[in-house]
């Protein structure tokens, strides 16, 4: 099993900036870590995610431009860095770990996740 926690979340305003984490313990078997958000009403949606082996990343259209994701694996941490945020960038996010090589972004075939972390971009 994979124990994964998030943290930084917050209260920003338009335009700011935020970086989030994710710590994972427990088994390191996995393919891939991925950032998902789900806004209240709103279907889950992958947001960016990472390969562990090789670091390659894929992003969502949405955040392209304003989000990076990076892993650190010696330390087990994936971060997501996001700039320029808006409005709509509002809601609950989580991270997700894979064990199976495929699409990272699809939140259905996630085998582990963390608690979710709260983001809000407001004036």
């Amino acid at each position: 099993q994979v124990q994964l926690v998030e943290s930084g979340g917050g209260l920003v305003q338009p335009g700011g900036s935020l970086r989030l984490s994710c710590a994972a313990s427990g088994s390191t078997d996995y393919y891939s870590v991925g950032w998902f958000r789900q806004a209240p009403g709103k279907e889950r949606e992958g947001v960016a995610c990472v390969t562990k082996r090789l670091g390659n990343t894929f992003y969502a259209d949405s955040v392209k431009g304003r989000f990076t994701i990076s892993r650190n694996n010696a330390k087990s941490i994936v971060y997501l860095e996001m700039n320029n945020l808006k409005p709509e960038d509002t809601a609950t996010y989580y991270c997700a770990t894979d064990s199976l090589i495929g699409p990272c972004l699809e939140a259905a075939v996630q085998d582990y996740w963390g608690q979710g972390t709260q983001v809000t971009v407001s004036s």
